[in-house]
């Protein structure tokens, strides 16, 4: 990666620390390419080299927020008017002794029915909603797009599961991740996302790129 790549003061990025990639917020600049930052959520300060770093620029608020589930929205019922409010009892206190006495019309009965029924309610909690996550080889797309450059699979699918895109029970991610790759190059061909670039490392053809845009 380029040592001159800009490194915005206060933003959160992911970045490699001792082989795995965390989310740190750079604080300040050391020079030369290096900086201290804030390492997330345990607030341990670190310090990095640009070419460790490999995120997608984004605020801790806006990282927080894209990873909340988000609470349904229902909407508030309409204002019931005096008239409508009054009770069944209400309503038949209003109706002349005449039209008492006789059968009810149609309309008559209808309003009192609707009177009478309860009002349904509808609420839905955060915890109804899961938030998605993407397949592996979409959230490897979307590393490679956000660093810049060649990756390996064990880097590519620790960063999937650090930046909570992709989850396992496997015991060998790094190489599901390396055939399912090897298997869509070969499928594929020019029209592949991937391309292999010398051992074991891999980085995004011109459809990969625009495909995670």
């Amino acid at each position: 990666m380029n040592s001159k790549r800009k490194i915005e003061m206060g933003r959160v990025y992911s970045v490699k620390v001792a082989g795995v990639y965390t989310a740190v917020r750079i604080q300040r600049s050391l020079g030369h390419g290096r900086y201290e930052g804030t390492a997330l959520p345990d607030g341990k300060t670190v310090k990095v080299a640009t070419n460790a770093i490999a995120g997608t620029d984004e605020t801790l608020e806006q990282r927080k927020a894209r990873q909340r589930p988000r609470r349904r929205e229902v909407a508030a019922p309409a204002p019931t008017s005096p008239a409508t409010a009054a009770t069944p009892a209400a309503n038949a206190a209003s109706v002349p002794a005449k039209a008492k006495r006789g059968k009810r019309t149609a309309g008559e009965q209808r309003a009192t029915t609707a009177a009478a029924a309860p009002a349904k309610t509808v609420s839905a909690t955060a915890a109804d909603v899961k938030p998605r996550k993407t397949s592996l080889l979409g959230a490897a797309a979307i590393l490679l797009k956000a660093a810049g450059e060649p990756m390996n699979c064990a880097d590519l699918t620790n960063a999937a599961i650090e930046n909570d895109l992709w989850t396992t029970k496997g015991r060998t991610p790094a190489n599901t991740l390396f055939a399912a790759i090897s298997t869509e190059i070969a499928k594929k061909g020019a029209a592949s996302r991937f391309r292999k670039i010398g051992k074991g490392m891999f980085d995004l053809t011109e459809a990969g790129a625009a495909a995670t845009e």
